[in-house]
């Protein structure tokens, strides 16, 4: 029986990017169910093959399956070493591009175009439960654009279906339609007030719509809600940046003290306070 390995960190350290006549050009999210070869580095002579696919639980994951060679225009298997373990690697948004293998590669190098152990992935994948998450993993990849018609659809058939509105307001922030996020997170909240996530999303929509003052509102009530220091750093210095940009300096000082209460010294949400106090004078 075979075991699994599971490794749970981006493929940053797997491929590096160099110069060559393969355009590694493709967005992993671009290459669901297909074969891909990932880029090597300097000191490698081979390039990693994999599969990659939506696990449902787990979001786009990239199934390792072994190194290739590139010679004379073509890519040649190299015997797998150890075939006990299946590898994969779950993907994020750092993770480098990749080159889909096409047609006449995958018949060359005796792959099946869609493996047997894919099914199972696709199971019930018309449930609305399950078209929503997938979204949702769409979102976390950097690839909102693809999860607006999911979400959209959904929210067609149930618009207070959980955890829909949330994805839909943040795809619409994602992508930049600003006040169409607004209106399906105003009516989320209609729905469910109690909901911190809610306000976090609409208060970005305010922030960059410049309507600054209702963003601090919303914002407001989500730290009221939010339990979650991180989340409340994340919201105030929001709020911060914008008042730096608009040289608010006494609104800014408002804003800092709630970023410094709720961050560790050494966090990114420091990092930027320092960095619009140090510019304060300089951006304007």
């Amino acid at each position: 029986m075979k075991k699994f390995i599971v490794l749970l960190f981006s493929l940053f350290n797997i491929a590096l990017a160099q110069k060559s006549n393969l355009a590694f050009e493709t967005k992993f999210y671009d290459a669901e169910d297909q074969w891909v070869v990932f880029n090597k580095n300097d000191k490698q002579n081979t390039y990693a093959l994999g599969f990659i696919y939506m696990d449902p639980q787990k979001g786009y994951t990239y199934k390792y399956e072994g190194e290739l060679e590139y010679k004379n225009n073509k890519f040649h298997k190299i015997p797998r070493l150890d075939t006990s373990s299946n590898i994969m690697v779950r993907l994020d948004p750092n993770t480098f591009d990749v080159l889909p293998l096409n047609d006449e590669q995958i018949k060359y190098l005796q792959l099946n175009p869609q493996p047997e152990w894919l099914k199972p992935y696709k199971e019930n994948s018309d449930f609305l439960q399950n078209r929503v998450q997938r979204a949702s993993w769409m979102n976390g990849a950097g690839a909102s654009i693809k999860a607006l018609p999911i979400l959209q659809k959904a929210y067609q058939e149930d618009p207070h279906f959980p955890g829909l509105e949330f994805e839909l307001g943040y795809a619409y922030n994602a992508t930049g339609s600003f006040y169409k996020a607004v209106i399906v997170l105003n009516k989320a909240i209609e729905n469910n007030p109690s909901n911190f996530w809610y306000y976090r999303e609409l208060g970005f929509s305010l922030k960059h719509l410049n309507n600054l003052p209702e963003a601090e509102k919303v914002y407001r009530k989500g730290i009221e809600l939010a339990s979650d220091k991180t989340q409340i750093a994340e919201m105030a210095i929001n709020m911060a940046q914008s008042y730096f940009h608009a040289k608010d300096k006494p609104k800014f000082d408002e804003w800092k003290v709630i970023v410094v209460q709720n961050s560790e010294p050494d966090s990114q949400y420091r990092a930027y306070l320092n960095y619009y106090e140090e510019n304060w004078y300089r951006d304007r």
